[in-house]
């Protein structure tokens, strides 16, 4: 069985959209996105530095954007599953069906502002990744110092959030064991600081009219398949201030069966997380179009049947 996974911010890096765009399908649906969000996706993900794609209210439209268009490309109706890590899980509920095209993207760039506007409407955060040692001792540090784990990645991974004085605490005194690598975000994401945004999705959510997936989806809550379209958006929207238990669908994914993973643009981050956290599992990151006929492979090979 085959697993579409979304990646979250960070994972978008300047010009990552160049090869791509030289594909007519995906430059079409690239554009029709755009328009309905009156942001010019196609520059940011070609011209713009890293400094402006790091921005909440540029990267999390653009990677959405870049999800959707390239999992248009591979052969949809044989894959099993989706799974999106963060703002990903806006991308998987229009791979799954849930939402359509505008929707998922009116949705993401609401997520983006509001989370912005509450970022920065709050003391001065930061975020940080915490790579080894023992979590008991991770998560006992954190407490200390008044952080969030606000990513449970798993395969060794925590990513703390919190006050910017905190973070820098943490850098420079880590857990014992562990590596401790500040993250160049714009704020504490996925903790209490994000509350601000949290009624303001809610709002929006409860105007949608949505479908129940068409796929088996999970969920970062807590790891757990997901049945209905709005318990799934009830969910992404509490995902704001809640921490993300990527640690939880991965596992969940192992023990349902999962044997193939293909990771959409921007890709890498959770291909290289599924490399250590589901060991034995098949692998394809959709990071340029020629990685394209080694994902429909995999799907001939791994799919359900049709």
């Amino acid at each position: 069985m085959l697993v579409i996974l979304c990646p979250g911010q960070g994972s978008q890096k300047p010009g990552f959209m160049n090869s791509w765009l030289e594909l007519p399908e995906y430059r079409t649906t690239l554009e029709s996105m755009s328009e309905s969000i009156s942001l010019d996706l196609t520059k940011h993900g070609t011209l713009s530095d890293e400094d402006t794609i790091r921005d909440t209210a540029i990267a999390q439209p653009l990677i959405v954007a870049a999800s959707i268009a390239t999992a248009n490309l591979v052969d949809l109706t044989s894959v099993f599953g989706v799974a999106g890590h963060s703002v990903g899980e806006v991308a998987a509920s229009q791979i799954a069906g849930i939402t359509n095209q505008d929707q998922a993207m009116q949705l993401v760039n609401l997520r983006a502002q509001a989370m912005a506007k509450a970022a920065a409407s709050s003391e001065k955060t930061g975020m940080a990744a915490i790579l080894g040692g023992d979590v008991e001792t991770v998560i006992a540090r954190l407490t200390e110092l008044g952080l969030t784990p606000a990513n449970y990645n798993g395969a060794g991974q925590i990513v703390a959030a919190g006050s910017a004085e905190a973070i820098q605490q943490l850098v420079a005194e880590g857990p014992e064991g562990s590596k401790v690598i500040p993250l160049s975000v714009a704020g504490a994401f996925h903790t209490s600081y994000m509350q601000p945004a949290v009624s303001e999705l809610a709002e929006f959510v409860s105007t949608l009219t949505v479908s129940d997936p068409s796929k088996t989806l999970w969920s970062n809550q807590a790891g757990q398949i997901v049945r209905t379209g709005t318990e799934y958006l009830d969910l992404l929207v509490g995902q704001v201030a809640n921490s993300v238990r990527w640690d939880l669908c991965m596992e969940a994914m192992v023990n349902a069966g999962v044997t193939a993973v293909i990771e959409v643009s921007p890709a890498g981050t959770l291909a290289g997380l599924a490399k250590r956290g589901m060991p034995g599992v098949e692998i394809v990151a959709l990071k340029e179009p020629k990685d394209l006929d080694a994902a429909n492979e995999l799907i001939s090979r791994t799919g359900v049947s049709k």
